[in-house]
């Protein structure tokens, strides 16, 4: 059988290892993680989701504080009209995090960007537009727009210098889905130069309803790959969502994909922004814990681990500070939810189990978004102790993709057999 390693992904005059590592918010695909994966050739990505927070952390700055300032008197009023973030800040975040990561790329690979056009912050447009433009000055390599079709966005970059430079992608999770973005694309006069099919398993928001068993990622695959066929259009498909192993790579390739994109497996890397006692939730986790529910103000069916502090909460939506999903008129599922949420005998108030409020539990990695196969990653690793495992960096899970491996070290008895024996001098 082949191997992930035997294929490469062409775009223009450049060939990577044609392996994606997903963009994972809030911060949880950092730049190292990126940065890793670039090194090992492949292609890393970043994500802007909550940007400005994750400016906070990487260069201290007190962008929320200043908005939180700037806001105070919004609080306890729902919804909050004409409250969202200054779109200068948001793009000189965007620019600035890019800027930073694109400076220390090493290796053949490339630094990417997921964007959700579902982080409104108050103003739709305005603000995807900004963090657009400022990934695009930062120097990014590739963007990749998600949670969402997308129609407008390409025209709202039309006009930056580099529109026609940087890769552009695009998620969906069905043929119908990328024939309404390829419209808008003809229009603007670029087409994609990628298309990422994210199948029913993969992790955090879905692009399916609450029928998402009902579909494959083989089909939706095979339905793009001919759509593409049938308009004549060369463009590399590259599947998400379920693809666990070197065997999983190289049998979806050898299908007709370029590439593959995986995530989960890069959770519990060093390099992940995860806290340490969260990736070991994540391995010691079995497949009746992971859960789809609707939760997600977004709209979006969402996957994660039942476990997740999400989930019994009843934290006072501080849109002020965050406010990253308000939508143009300010408001956001989640105020419902929680206004209608009724108090104990004592007057405090329940958990809110309708939705979360998405900004505060992702900033404090309290949903524990995941692929559908978290629970195989038991399988990837060993036991350090009865209650900790080891957490492989990025380069040992890349390479077990190139040679089709699963496993990705040797067992902790292994290697005090190899030091337990004669040392060569």
């Amino acid at each position: 059988m082949s191997t992930l390693s035997q294929f490469s992904l062409k775009f223009r005059d450049r060939s990577f290892v044609p392996l994606l590592q997903g963009g994972m918010g809030v911060n949880i695909s950092t730049a190292e993680l990126a940065l890793a994966v670039a090194r090992c050739g492949g292609i890393g990505h970043i994500s802007d989701a909550m940007s400005p927070h994750v400016h906070d952390l990487e260069f201290g700055s007190k962008l929320q504080n200043e908005k939180l300032q700037k806001f105070r008197d919004y609080q306890n009023k729902f919804p909050k009209p004409g409250l969202s973030w200054d779109t200068s800040v948001v793009r000189e975040a965007n620019r600035r995090y890019v800027a930073q990561t694109m400076q220390r790329r090493q290796g053949d690979g490339a630094i990417f960007i997921n964007i959700m056009e579902k982080l409104t912050m108050g103003a739709p447009d305005e603000t995807i537009k900004a963090r657009l433009y400022g990934a695009l000055d930062g120097g990014i390599d590739g963007i990749t727009p998600s949670a969402s079709l997308h129609i407008g966005t390409l025209p709202l970059i039309a006009d930056h210098p580099r529109f026609k430079e940087v890769l552009i992608g695009i998620i969906v999770s069905s043929a119908r889905a990328l024939k309404v973005f390829l419209r808008t694309a003809k229009r603007v006069g670029r087409l994609p130069d990628y298309v990422i099919v994210e199948g029913p398993l993969a992790g955090g928001h879905l692009g399916f309803g609450l029928d998402w068993p009902e579909h494959s990622l083989e089909t939706i695959t095979s339905e793009v790959i001919k759509l593409l066929r049938e308009s004549s259009l060369g463009i590399p498909v590259i599947p998400a969502g379920g693809i666990f192993t070197g065997e999983d790579a190289a049998l979806v390739l050898e299908s007709g994909a370029a590439a593959v994109q995986v995530a989960t497996r890069f959770t519990i890397s060093k390099e992940s922004g995860l806290p340490s006692n969260v990736k070991q939730k994540y391995i010691t986790s079995h497949e009746e814990d992971v859960v789809v529910n609707m939760t997600s103000p977004t709209g979006y069916p969402m996957r994660m681990l039942k476990s997740s502090p999400s989930m019994t909460s009843n934290i006072r939506p501080n849109c002020e500070a965050l406010g990253y999903i308000l939508d143009g008129k300010g408001a956001c599922q989640y105020h419902d939810a929680y206004e209608q949420t009724g108090v104990d005998e004592k007057g405090r108030k329940l958990p809110v189990t309708d939705k979360m409020c998405i900004c505060y539990h992702f900033m404090k990695f309290n949903c524990y978004t995941c692929g559908h196969n978290v629970f195989r990653l038991k399988d990837t690793t060993y036991k350090l102790s009865e209650s900790e495992f080891y957490l492989p960096d990025a380069e040992e899970i890349f390479s077990s993709y190139l040679d089709g491996s699963e496993i990705i070290a040797p067992s902790r008895e292994a290697v005090s057999e190899v030091f337990a024996g004669p040392v060569a001098s």
